[in-house]
């Protein structure tokens, strides 16, 4: 895995989630690099990144990313992270290996049903996805087909950019270990807390119209990580820095400084 930086000051780690990339965060990267060092990769199997042997599991995903922290001499680096990277980087907390963390709509806290519900309509949606690849710039560009293909992902899917969108779909579609990974999330336990003895903060963002990992879910989150502080986003839904960056930002800034 190679880091990429971008800005200066005190680094700040960035884990992108399921089928992204360092490109996931392009809405808050410039904000947040006038302020911070910000420290991007893509997770093994995503963008530029090959897969390893372990690399369509949870698992082993995080020996990976705890190896690129270790050689990298960065134990102790403020992160932060979305979806599945959200709840690696509170996993890297458990793990004593985060300083201050900020965790954006984890998963890894569904129960019941909801493990069903994630596989069914994570893999429903990129079944569609690859179906329609070569029409996806296309449909990613009109406020109508971009609606549709968002409703579960955002809380406002009609405003978001055109470019930002097609992107990360065609992301999504291309992503080597997007079908291993969807099926060990769903299967796989439940994530455990909470953060390592003399860890950093824990905050964990969630979305009020989250329709991936759901609201009931926080809960759980905060249970696990009980020194936690959760804050909601109103009109915001799986993607925080989608539906609301300037918050996004300012949050970031805060719980990290």
């Amino acid at each position: 895995m190679k880091l990429v930086e971008h800005g200066r000051g005190k680094p700040l780690l960035m884990i992108h989630g399921l089928g992204g990339s360092t490109r996931s965060w392009d809405t808050v990267a410039d904000a947040l690099a006038a302020e911070r060092r910000l420290l991007l990769f893509d997770i093994p199997g995503h963008g530029e990144a090959p897969a390893e042997p372990d690399s369509g599991t949870f698992t082993g995903l995080c020996r990976s990313v705890s190896e690129l922290i270790v050689d990298n001499g960065l134990r102790g680096v403020d992160m932060i992270g979305s979806s599945m990277g959200a709840r690696m980087v509170l996993e890297l907390a458990r793990r004593g290996l985060a300083g201050n963390v900020v965790s954006l709509d984890p998963g890894g806290f569904w129960v019941g049903w909801e493990r069903a519900y994630l596989r069914n309509t994570l893999s429903a949606s990129v079944w569609l996805l690859r179906s329609v690849r070569p029409a996806l710039s296309g449909l990613a560009h009109n406020a109508v087909s971009r609606s549709a293909l968002l409703a579960q992902l955002s809380a406002r899917p009609w405003a978001l950019d055109g470019d930002v969108v097609a992107r990360e779909l065609q992301s999504f579609a291309s992503c080597r270990t997007f079908d291993a990974l969807v099926e060990d999330l769903a299967a796989g336990p439940a994530q455990q807390g909470p953060s390592a003895p003399g860890s950093g903060r824990v905050t964990i963002v969630w979305g009020k119209q989250d329709r991936l990992c759901l609201p009931q879910q926080a809960e759980r989150a905060k249970a696990a990580f009980p020194e936690a502080e959760l804050v909601w986003f109103d009109r915001c839904g799986h993607f925080p820095m989608w539906d609301q960056p300037e918050d996004t930002v300012e949050l970031v800034l805060r719980a990290t400084a």
